[in-house]
């Protein structure tokens, strides 16, 4: 068993398919179907399941996932810090971000001073909902994810604080108010944005014994924005998401009680950190 065969089962599991890991890889089809296939002769078991140009993992293949990720994360651990110890930077760091408050308005600061004090790390960045970068992190196909805190079964650093907010037509009647009970938002047609803090949302409604009246979901903000702009809903976002322009066509109320919500960094254990998530981590929480 070498670590390229894992590099490249892990590769052919996240793409579902050999094509596609092929031209990732920039190989033939053909040495990454021998590659899964003396890695299977060696366990003795499938890893795959073939269905035309498609490929699922099977259930033992969905176990040896987790545990070839892990070896990859502590040998790409391995080099970057024999590399330090020569001198030198290099390495690869994945990124798991997600909704307008970590991809817009936090990570393109962060990464402009990472790059200038480390331009040998290789970055790749992963987006998603505020859900799917647990996952990653669960799965260890990211290193290091923006997430909402607390989250316990992380090791997390917190980064930032905004608030959550009530997003309103113009002309909606709560509107004129200085600030909106959540109760008051369940009379109307409620839009759920998935892409950032869903689960905050949630969370806050069910806290209140609440249930909101929700007519549509959005994978993106700017969706909800404009659903918000046409006076058809109205719904709860994090004040940190929202763009800054003049005249955007919503109001903006806090609640009552406030809501405050904290983003942060979180990996899934810090002691195994690579150097160049550790140095992503100390740069982003730099003033």
């Amino acid at each position: 068993m070498t670590l390229t065969q894992l590099e490249i089962f892990s590769l052919v599991a996240e793409l579902q398919g050999f094509t596609a890991a092929a031209t990732r890889l920039g190989i033939g089809q053909s040495a990454v179907s021998h590659a899964i296939k003396s890695l299977e002769q060696e366990l003795g078991v499938e890893l795959f399941r073939r269905h035309q140009s498609l490929v699922e993992l099977s259930d033992i293949g969905q176990q040896l996932l987790l545990r070839a990720r892990a070896m990859l994360g502590l040998a790409n651990t391995l080099r970057q810090e024999a590399a330090d110890a020569r001198g030198m930077r290099r390495g690869t760091l994945r990124i798991g971000s997600f909704g307008p408050t970590s991809s817009m308005k936090l990570l393109p600061a962060i990464l402009q001073r990472y790059r200038t004090l480390h331009p040998g790390i290789e970055v790749h960045i992963d987006e998603g909902p505020d859900r799917q970068v647990l996952q990653w992190l669960d799965e260890r196909r990211i290193d290091v994810g923006f997430v909402v805190l607390p989250e316990e079964r992380f090791d997390t650093f917190a980064l930032m604080e905004d608030q959550m907010v009530a997003l309103l037509p113009t002309d909606h009647p709560l509107a004129e108010r200085a600030c909106v009970e959540l109760k008051a938002l369940c009379n109307d047609p409620f839009i759920l944005t998935e892409a950032g803090s869903s689960e905050v949302v949630g969370r806050l409604f069910s806290a209140a014994r609440l249930t909101p009246n929700i007519r549509y979901r959005c994978s993106q903000l700017l969706s909800t924005l404009d659903v918000v702009s046409r006076g058809e809903a109205v719904t709860v976002v994090s004040e940190g998401s929202l763009p800054a322009v003049e005249n955007p066509g919503f109001v903006v109320r806090p609640l009552s009680p406030r809501v405050p919500r904290q983003i942060g960094l979180a990996v899934l254990d810090s002691r195994q950190a690579s150097p160049a998530t550790l140095a992503f981590i100390e740069v982003a929480r730099q003033p």
